[in-house]
């Protein structure tokens, strides 16, 4: 017959199971309820080394820093070390193993659509030369640079005023976003350099950008043509048309209406001090 007591406690291996399963259930809930409160920064990722050494002149890599800066710079940030979605180029597994253009130049005639990168198919080649040689003298520097800090904390970047930083959200980005609205919550969704990447250069899935540029192209003759902005610059536009054809124009030529979701948020980084970011970032941060 069994007794009350042999009825309450399980045998002694059933025991040990059984606490070995709540241990891993409250260690699991604890990894779970803590947020994490620090992001791998880019710079913890080693440099791959060069196929090749390679140098240029330096009046060369001065004029690829500017054709840089104006085709590339908004994605990959001016100094090739990474921007709104694009990666740092400094350690790229494809610079690493180009040698003077033979694997950039074909990636930027063809493009990486998957990956949110346009085709430049009408990219002078002296302007390509240029680029490739500012892209490895980067490389160069960030190979013979020594340290880099392995995380940033949320603590390093959360130093603004959020009393601040709501007026000035309020003065500034309302008339595109509301805290009640589409960035509601937004902070427990993000936080720290995750939140700060957000907020300066908004993306979508997968990093790239939440909307590409469209353009609206009315030619001399009348026609019309609407499409995604391929490409831009003071002598030549270029959009991807409805039947996905790549249609170039000399922009002297032409009337052009661009729409770019992120324009205001281009514009805007020219406008911020650094106390002001920081700011919006704190205010970003009550968002919860």
């Amino acid at each position: 017959m069994l007794t009350l007591r042999a009825m309450q406690s399980p045998p002694p291996s059933r025991r040990v199971v059984l606490l070995a399963a709540t241990a891993l259930l409250c260690a699991a809930h604890a990894a779970l309820a803590q947020p994490p409160r620090s992001e791998e920064s880019p710079a913890a990722r080693p440099v791959p080394a060069s196929a090749a050494p390679q140098s240029y002149a330096p009046e060369l890599v001065a004029a690829g820093r500017a054709r840089f800066g104006a085709n590339c710079g908004f994605c990959h940030g001016p100094d090739a070390t990474g921007g709104s979605g694009g990666t740092d180029l400094t350690r790229s597994a494809v610079v690493a193993a180009d040698e003077r253009g033979d694997r950039i130049g074909a990636l930027v005639r063809t493009g990486r659509a998957e990956a949110g990168m346009p085709a430049f198919p009408a990219l002078a080649e002296a302007d390509l030369s240029a680029i490739v040689a500012f892209v490895h003298e980067q490389k160069t520097k960030a190979e013979a640079a020594v340290g880099g800090r392995r995380s940033v904390e949320v603590a390093d970047v959360l130093t603004g005023d959020a009393r601040a930083g709501r007026r000035y959200f309020e003065s500034t980005c309302t008339s595109c976003h509301s805290a009640t609205g589409d960035l509601a919550g937004i902070a427990s969704r993000a936080e720290g350099l995750a939140l700060l990447r957000r907020m300066l250069y908004p993306t979508g899935a997968g990093g790239a950008p939440a909307r590409r540029p469209t353009a609206t192209v009315t030619a001399r003759d009348g026609e019309t043509i609407a499409g995604e902005l391929a490409y831009r610059d003071e002598f030549t536009v270029a959009v991807i048309d409805g039947a996905g054809q790549y249609r170039s124009w000399p922009a002297a030529g032409v009337r052009i209406m661009i729409d770019d979701p992120l324009e205001a948020h281009v514009a805007q980084l020219a406008r911020y001090t650094d106390a002001a970011m920081h700011d919006v970032l704190a205010y970003l941060h009550t968002l919860r």
